[in-house]
């Protein structure tokens, strides 16, 4: 996977994406290290809209740290592929079988994450260079909470658009 020729290819929808691209190109080609988090101002994240088979469903996270419902997804950790760390967070959040629709970057964002701890380790404020790709799954299918990232009762929920 070339995500810099992915991020030039790709045709933002707004002057926020518009922006937002140029950041994280500017930024990938300088060659800093975003892969990982031990880059503690700004770091790349891949999240995944998971619609059900007739597209008028989409899952959503309760997400502990933003207190607020987003979609799923997750920090890169080192692995250059995106749209396989977007698939391996849907599983690890939800154990729901999915599968891309058409592979391509759905969308992109630059997501500010406040300060927050973490299996008891503090984690200062940082940025989510976030690459979100669409997916696909079965809404009839069984899907569980991750604890330490969805909250409590509202968790998980498939959602009307």
């Amino acid at each position: 996977m070339d995500l810099i020729a992915d991020l030039k290819r790709y045709q933002p929808v707004n002057e926020q994406e518009m922006m937002d691209q140029a950041e994280m190109l500017r930024r990938l080609e300088s060659g800093e290290e975003l892969y990982l988090r031990s880059n503690l101002s700004a770091h790349l994240s891949a999240s995944a809209w998971v619609t059900n088979q007739t597209h008028d469903k989409v899952l959503m996270a309760y997400h502990k740290i933003f207190d607020t419902w987003a979609w799923l997804g997750g920090h890169a950790d080192g692995d250059h592929d995106l749209l396989a760390v977007a698939h391996r967070e849907i599983q690890e959040e939800t154990g729901l079988e999915t599968h891309p629709i058409n592979g391509e970057i759905a969308s992109i964002e630059i997501l500010t994450v406040k300060g927050h701890e973490k299996h008891g380790k503090y984690v200062p404020s940082h940025l989510h260079f976030n690459i979100t790709y669409l997916f696909e799954g079965d809404d009839q299918a069984p899907i569980h909470n991750k604890p330490d990232e969805n909250t409590g009762s509202l968790g998980m929920a498939w959602m009307k658009r």
